[in-house]
């Protein structure tokens, strides 16, 4: 098996406790393919159905979706090591809820469903794997639709703002994405996002310096979003 396919695969969370020999073993007994994709490329149009279980070797994929205000709303960003749509591969009405684009030149592990099928029966460790994957999955959504759906700018920053010190098990952030991507992801512009932060800054809230805030008022952030306090 070519080196980078091993090396996306040991870090996809499917094969979570798997080394290099376990899958030089389990792969040859599973039917799978590479397709490649060019950059801009069109993975996948919301509402056509999911046919395939991808796991991504090199390259980047975007997933976005239109939300209430007609704006296009980043959801998530996949990189190597990433399974593509497991919640919906076996979902009676299987149908992407999600737009998605490769960002650059994109390289993906193919499987149809009776492919993963087989592969989750071969082995106890996947089937495991899988079943949190899904897990996951569906809190990673449950937390976006209400992340979508709060009325106002400073209710999501608040809330985006307590979602990564929860990740990051401390009161410090440190940025992974621009401003204009982090704007994006909920459905604001990065003018309102700057200007909230800023805000915040001014109330004694939070502290800036670059990429790193500091929380410095938990729980007025927390009142904002009642369910998070």
């Amino acid at each position: 098996m070519d080196t980078k396919v091993t090396r996306a695969l040991l870090s996809c969370p499917l094969f979570k406790g798997f080394t290099a020999d376990d899958l030089a073993v389990l792969m040859p007994t599973v039917s799978s393919r590479l397709v490649r994709f060019d950059k801009n490329d069109i993975y996948a149009l919301a509402g056509t159905p999911c046919r395939y279980a991808d796991i991504i070797v090199e390259g980047e994929l975007t997933a976005r979706m239109v939300g209430a205000s007609g704006k296009l709303v980043q959801l998530s960003s996949l990189q190597a090591g990433s399974l593509v749509a497991p919640s919906f591969i076996f979902a009676e009405n299987n149908k992407m809820p999600v737009s998605v684009e490769t960002k650059m030149p994109t390289v993906v592990l193919r499987m149809t469903p009776a492919s993963l099928h087989q592969l989750l029966r071969t082995d106890e460790r996947v089937e495991l794997n899988f079943i949190r994957l899904l897990s996951g999955t569906s809190s990673f959504l449950a937390r976006k639709v209400r992340l979508l759906t709060l009325q106002t700018v400073r209710e999501k920053v608040a809330r985006f703002l307590l979602e990564e010190t929860r990740h990051c098990g401390g009161e410090t952030i440190v940025l992974k994405h621009s401003r204009q991507e982090i704007a994006d992801t909920f459905a604001v512009t990065k003018f309102s996002l700057q200007r909230c932060l800023n805000a915040f800054v001014q109330e004694g809230l939070i502290d800036i310096s670059g990429k790193t805030i500091s929380i410095i008022n938990k729980r007025a952030l927390a009142d904002m979003v009642p369910d998070m306090g």
